[in-house]
């Protein structure tokens, strides 16, 4: 799914979280976005996700505006933090919901649900456990499970390796890219591990102060040291 972003400007009082003149990410991508704290990923994905209203100008998710339709909600996944949980349910009711508003069927979601049994790791199905009870580790593996169940077009993850032990960030990065792979799917990632973040994304896109700075590309792991030289690490 391509995405077009046109003249988004979004404040909260005196500060401009989000300032993009025009930005274009091409359907079948694996985008990266990495700044500082307050750099403006977030306030972007939910501008995105018609979580929050732009100030001014749109963003285009294919042809639908979020903000206008509701249609681009049966081919996006999404999970930015818990809030997008449902802390009362067990993860089987909640993946079980979440399987439902995606119109599909029990074998199906089960089928998919079996290619993320190495990263639930034993500790997610059948603990007897609400969610709410659950590490925040774990909820964040419930919560990005819920996100690519219904196999989306998009898939938007907002700091998706916190919280997670070294094997489950192995196991996702995989999970990422195998699905990338066979899917085509556009997929945009935030991070502030920058190495989690030039190993799986093709292209990187730098934010400060709510402005894309530079949209790189990562071939060949080009990004590397141009990251490394901007946050000096």
């Amino acid at each position: 799914m391509e995405i077009k972003v046109d003249n988004l400007k979004k404040c909260f009082g005196d500060k401009t979280a989000v300032d993009i003149a025009s930005f274009q990410i091409e359907s079948g991508s694996m985008l990266g976005l990495v700044g500082n704290n307050g750099a403006g990923k977030t306030t972007l994905f939910r501008l995105m996700l018609d979580l929050l209203n732009a100030d001014q100008g749109n963003i285009l998710l294919g042809d639908i505006d979020p903000a206008k339709s509701e249609s681009w909600k049966q081919i996006t996944g999404a999970y930015i933090d818990e809030g997008f949980l449902i802390p009362f349910l067990t993860p089987e009711e909640y993946l079980d919901f979440i399987g439902k508003a995606s119109n599909l069927d029990k074998q199906v979601s089960d089928e998919r649900l079996s290619l993320f049994t190495q990263f639930m790791g034993g500790e997610i199905l059948g603990q007897k456990k609400l969610i709410r009870d659950f590490s925040a580790g774990n909820k964040q593996k419930i919560g990005i499970i819920a996100a690519m169940l219904n196999a989306p077009d998009l898939l938007i993850l907002d700091e998706p390796f916190n919280f997670l032990d070294p094997s489950s960030q192995n196991h996702l990065k995989k999970l990422l890219k195998d699905y990338h792979e066979s899917s085509g799917a556009t997929i945009l990632i935030s991070s502030h591990n920058l190495q989690h973040t030039v190993d799986i994304c093709d292209q990187i896109a730098l934010l400060e102060d709510g402005h894309i700075l530079q949209l790189i590309d990562n071939k060949d792991r080009a990004a590397e040291t141009l990251l490394q030289d901007y946050f000096n690490v």
